[in-house]
């Protein structure tokens, strides 16, 4: 059998079942048409349409270069012709496409190139266009349209995760023709900076807590000047130990300038190297090595923090440089014990809380006024409490909360602790007051941002919750799942129900309300099949379901949107 590489470029219509549902006879009508503008826009590609069933299209080209171009006009052409549409008449094609070894079977193509390919295309927004790594490595400085890395992806039935970008067809393209310049989502009058996890050089890998305390840090400092855009610790942590490239860091990141750097701790001292790099135009701004006394290295990160900002800034505000000064503790075991907890905070298992508590008490132990500490822990209460519902639990949290304000009013994460314990408790407006206050702190802080978000959506202001969730998603580009869960549940308030299960089946590994949710969106839109399809896996996971114990846990401030989520929930047919 004949094998061959090829771009592969597999499409399909969000949606179709509805539409024809809706409409047969328009929607095969305007299927043909649009059909009919892709094969024309494949064909000017050099492309081939390899054969097309129902809605879905499958073609192939030589190039990936040419295929995304292809894809980019279609996407642009189809959007033209939606406009002159009804809303519920619009037709929106998801495209997937990869570079891979196919078998030729006469005018046929198969195997896990296409395959992939196919799944791409289920992977992508509507109206979307999703690229493997593959195409990427092909593309990466000969297109001039903006990309996004959105992750590795599992896919089903492909035994590795596949490397995912998203082309952003609908923004202008981007001068000077790289694909993977960092996206123009940061404010234009904000340098956009990165700071990737430094390497611990030191041979011995407990050490590295102390490396990410380090960048932790600085992070933390350069993310108070409100003249910069920093991109959040976790999406930057999320290249640790990947093998890639200065440029490509910036591009994943969604940042122009790239901190890097490594530390190696032994004997009492300290030697930290790193570097500011311009990766749009991939040139080394400024380097340094320092190598001092381990009692200095609060001192260092003040003198790296200041450099980075003037070169990026220039004038320097007198209360921005306090401001980033402001650290945690001065004390070297205190330091150690904190950022231990941290670099665990991530982790999974009643144990790993249990340790990330015993560390945060050991640091408050020997400084009562470790606001951060505090702060922290506040937060590892919470998360006992969601998982027991046991009101002591809130209760530790709330004393841990205030014990942070007590001891620094000036720590962005006591007021981000204190704030997330008073919505959970439905102190509504004390819990904004403290994000506000977190968000005056530290700006760029996008923890504080997507939990302003859940909180508005909560408040019933799901329009700029969505706003606020969105600007989470700039901050922190590699963001955690909850982002999504928060962003579908703000969807679903302003009853943009098809949005609210688009964000939704985005996330990897959903939370445990994530069929109760889906159902209810599908009991909106009256999919019964769907609604009924959820609802079953509630009911086989929860037997004793019940629709209003479920929504009385949800912390509403108004009747009206509980009542809203009730009524999706009883379309869907699950129980009171």
């Amino acid at each position: 059998m004949e094998r061959r590489l090829a771009a592969i470029l597999a499409a399909d219509i969000a949606g179709y079942s509805r539409l024809m549902g809706g409409d047969e006879e328009g929607t095969l009508k305007t299927l043909n048409l649009y059909r009919s503008v892709m094969t024309d826009l494949i064909a000017e590609h050099q492309g081939r349409v390899v054969n097309t069933v129902g809605d879905s299209l499958l073609a192939e080209f030589g190039s990936a270069v040419l295929a995304v171009r292809s894809a980019v006009a279609v996407q642009r052409a189809l959007d033209r012709r939606n406009a002159d549409l009804d809303e519920a008449r619009r037709m929106h094609f998801r495209i997937g496409i990869n570079v891979g070894d196919v078998m030729v079977q006469g005018a046929d193509i198969m195997g896990d190139g296409v395959n992939i390919a196919a799944r791409l295309e289920q992977m992508a927004e509507p109206g979307g266009i999703m690229v493997s790594g593959t195409v990427w490595e092909q593309i990466e400085g000969k297109l001039s349209f903006p990309c996004r890395f959105v992750g590795e992806q599992t896919a089903k039935n492909i035994a590795r995760p596949v490397r995912t970008y998203r082309i952003a067809w609908e923004q202008p393209d981007m001068e000077g023709g790289r694909l993977c310049s960092p996206p123009a989502a940061p404010p234009s009058d904000k340098p956009s900076i990165a700071v990737i996890p430094f390497v611990n050089m030191s041979g011995d890998p407990e050490q590295e807590y102390f490396s990410d305390g380090i960048t932790d840090d600085i992070i933390n400092a350069l993310s108070r000047f409100r003249t910069l855009f920093v991109i959040a610790r976790h999406s930057s942590f999320q290249l640790r130990d990947k093998a890639i490239g200065t440029v490509e860091a910036a591009c994943r990141l969604g940042a122009r300038y790239i901190v890097e750097g490594s530390l190696r701790k032994h004997d009492g001292r300290v030697r930290i190297n790193v570097q500011l790099v311009d990766a749009a135009a991939n040139s080394n701004l400024w380097s340094d090595c320092y190598d001092r006394e381990l009692k200095d290295v609060f001192a260092i990160q003040d003198e790296v923090t200041r450099i980075i900002v003037s070169r990026l800034v220039g004038r320097l505000e007198s209360a921005e440089l306090t401001r980033a000064r402001h650290r945690p503790t001065e004390n070297l075991q205190v330091y150690e014990c904190l950022h231990r907890a941290i670099s665990l905070m991530g982790a999974t298992g009643d144990s790993k809380n249990e340790t990330v508590q015993a560390l945060l008490l050991r640091a408050i132990s020997l400084d009562p006024n470790c606001a951060r500490a505090h702060a922290e822990l506040t937060l590892t209460y919470v998360f006992d409490w969601l998982r027991s519902d046991a009101l002591e639990d809130l209760d530790k949290a709330f004393d841990a909360a205030r014990a942070a304000l007590t001891a620094d009013d000036q720590d962005n994460r006591g007021h981000l602790a204190f704030g997330f314990a008073c919505m959970h408790r439905r102190l509504f407006q004390q819990a904004q007051d403290h994000y506000e206050l977190a968000l005056a702190l530290n700006p760029n802080d996008s923890e504080a941002i997507a939990n302003m978000g859940e909180l508005l959506n909560y408040r019933g202001k799901p329009e700029e919750a969505i706003d606020c969730i969105k600007q989470a998603m700039r901050l922190n580009p590699l963001h955690p799942e909850y982002y999504w869960n928060d962003l579908a549940g703000a969807y679903y308030n302003c009853h943009r129900y098809r949005d609210a299960i688009a964000a939704r089946l985005r996330m990897l590994q959903p939370f445990y309300a994530h069929d109760i949710c889906l159902a209810a969106c599908y009991g909106q839109l009256g999919d019964t099949a769907h609604a009924k399809q959820h609802a079953e896996i509630v009911l086989m996971n929860i037997p004793d379901f019940s629709a209003r114990g479920f929504v009385a846990g949800e912390p509403f401030e108004r009747e009206a949107d509980q009542l809203h989520l009730l009524e999706g929930l009883h379309k869907a047919g699950l129980p009171n």
